[in-house]
């Protein structure tokens, strides 16, 4: 076992030279700050564990992340605006580590829980999985640094379709579109996660933290000034109508009706 602390909703377990990671907010693993603080908390603390050369970031669950919860935020104080900028600024640090993070995306990953799935340097998913960047269809702005993330994976022109039509992808259509690196089946989907992180692991641990400092060298300041963005015009988004009836028709399960006010 590690010595690292697992939190209630953060487990850790360090096997060999590869840490699991998983969140523990089934079945949804919906994300807020506390959620993001802590994992940050677990990911840092590995950085700084020398038996731990990769990590393996897991869910338990039915979904790997449904994203936020819209509906608690639709009804929140307008003066949340600084808790959800430090949501965001805690989704900093955990770009801002070490050591290479492959993230099992067994279930949805959908809104900020694709933002967080991106966050990892490779995705192994099945065809069980939804992808979404879903912002758009409920009358909101991308966020979780998805604006900077995710063209650097699939283009500028296929992101922006992403984003624009808020379009679910089961997870072959994501393989397929490069949002994942592995598509295995619905239960090999950890085994499959942690095989590719201990094969990272038999890497000269020094090289491969510096190769990957070069490689990830742009993604730093990018995702810092996407989330900043993002959360700004989220700010001025939740302030809509189209914004309320966006979040109402997803959690009614109809078409939204979108007036543009």
């Amino acid at each position: 076992m590690s010595e690292v602390a697992a939190t209630e909703e953060v487990g850790v377990n360090l096997e060999g030279h590869v840490a699991t990671v998983e969140i523990r907010r089934p079945p949804n693993n919906f994300l807020d700050v506390d959620l993001i603080e802590a994992l940050a908390g677990v990911v840092e603390a590995l950085d700084r564990e020398p038996r731990c050369r990769a990590l393996v970031l897991a869910a338990a669950g039915k979904h790997f992340s449904a994203g936020a919860n819209l509906m608690r935020r639709l009804h929140a104080d307008p003066g949340a605006q600084a808790e959800r900028k430090h949501l965001y600024h805690e989704a900093q640090r955990l770009v801002r580590t070490r050591k290479p993070i492959v993230a099992a995306v067994h279930g949805s990953a959908i809104g900020a829980g694709l933002g967080l799935a991106l966050v990892a340097d490779f995705r192994v998913t099945c065809k069980e999985a939804r992808l979404a960047a879903n912002f758009c269809a409920l009358g909101y702005h991308p966020g979780f640094g998805l604006t900077a993330t995710l063209p650097r994976l699939v283009g500028h022109q296929k992101a922006q379709w992403l984003f624009y039509t808020g379009r679910r992808l089961p997870g072959d259509e994501a393989y397929a579109l490069g949002l994942a690196d592995r598509l295995v089946a619905q239960d090999e989907v950890r085994a499959a996660a942690r095989e590719m992180a201990a094969e990272l692991a038999k890497i000269a641990p020094l090289a491969l933290q510096a190769t990957r400092h070069t490689m990830r060298l742009d993604l730093v300041p990018a995702f810092r000034a996407a989330t900043e963005r993002e959360a700004l015009e989220q700010q001025v988004l939740r302030g809509t109508d189209d914004f309320r009836e966006g979040v109402k028709a997803s959690s009614e399960r109809r078409e939204p009706n979108f007036t543009g006010t």
